[in-house]
């Protein structure tokens, strides 16, 4: 139960922080972009590699934290779903030049933040 409630907390604070993050950009976006998708997937993979990485150093971090911070917060965060809708309307405006833009960014973006992220958490983990 613990671990559900973990879960459950985390991927609140990680969905409201992806609310904020939307209402922001949304506010500034001239361009009519997804940035706010690209900002907190680009975020959430390296947040995620950097957290992989120090558990993989720091073992004795309870099963319930873990949880909270990997599939509960950096869950919430990201979206693949929004990212998926979010192509289709770029291509169904016909604009595929962007659509081919967004999916080459963020997917090549997103591996490397996970990758950055990994090496930090790496870093971070000796100390933590």
């Amino acid at each position: 139960m613990l671990n559900v409630l973990a879960v459950f907390f985390g991927g609140g604070l990680g969905s409201l922080l992806r609310y904020l993050v939307n209402t922001l950009f949304t506010r500034y976006n001239i361009l009519k972009f997804p940035y706010a998708t690209l900002f907190v997937n680009i975020t959430g993979s390296f947040i995620l590699g950097a957290l992989f990485a120090i558990f993989i150093q720091k073992t004795d971090i309870h099963p319930a934290l873990r949880l909270a911070l990997s599939v509960g917060f950096c869950g919430g965060l990201t979206t693949f779903s929004t990212f998926s809708v979010e192509t289709f309307e770029i291509l169904k405006n016909g604009q595929i030049l962007s659509a081919c833009l967004y999916i080459i960014i963020s997917v090549a973006a997103c591996i490397v933040a996970a990758g950055a992220g990994y090496y930090s958490g790496g870093s971070i983990g000796k100390y933590v």
